[in-house]
């Protein structure tokens, strides 16, 4: 009983040293930086308004598995808004995601961008589709009744290149390549709801 169990340990220990010797020698991949270069909320009749603009480019792979791959590709802006306590954990007030999927068809040789499955449009290049995704319309984040009226909230902003969308069959390669590995760091800033 003893031996199979520092035989056990012995294999335990040699694997792990394996792995990590493959860590250490592997190539390091970094992700492709976004930046979040301006965000702000915006007080409407409607809600809350995110007002955000970002700037990244587009690695040669991505730029290639969209227009000669035809694999749509979706990135996804989100918005966190919390309440600080000074008595308590901040509280998590507001989680908001918008995503924008594009994509390129062949008969039409026009790009597609489709924002939360549902407002579709086309446009002839690229770049013109990505600027949907660089400079994202005002959408509401939040009802005007569901923020505190006065109250000062923590708001964080990001965008990322969310894999999830992707065809099974091609996650797998992704996971492995810098080249879909695309974020920004989040973006914080204080907001004051309105004092109606």
């Amino acid at each position: 009983m003893i031996q199979r169990s520092t035989h056990l340990l012995r294999r335990l220990m040699l694997t792990c040293v394996l792995a990590l010797l493959a860590l250490l020698i592997a190539p390091h991949s970094h992700a492709i930086e976004a930046e979040v270069t301006s965000a702000r909320l915006e007080s409407s009749e409607e809600g809350y308004r995110l007002a955000a603009s970002f700037a990244f480019e587009l690695s040669h792979g991505l730029v290639e598995a969209i227009s000669q791959r035809e694999i749509p590709v979706s990135f996804t802006t989100e918005v966190e808004l919390t309440r600080p306590r000074w008595y308590w954990f901040d509280e998590k007030t507001i989680r908001s995601v918008q995503t924008v999927r594009i994509g390129y068809n062949t008969w039409t040789r026009n790009y597609t961008a489709t924002i939360n499955n549902g407002l579709q449009q086309n446009f002839p290049t690229l770049e013109e589709a990505l600027a949907l995704v660089l400079r994202p319309r005002r959408w509401v984040v939040a009802e005007k009744n569901a923020l505190s009226n006065g109250a000062v909230y923590n708001v964080a902003v990001r965008l990322r290149l969310d894999l999830n969308y992707l065809p099974k069959t091609f996650l797998i390669t992704s996971l492995n390549n810098s080249d879909w590995r695309l974020s920004s760091d989040w973006k914080r800033f204080t907001f004051k709801a309105d004092d109606k």
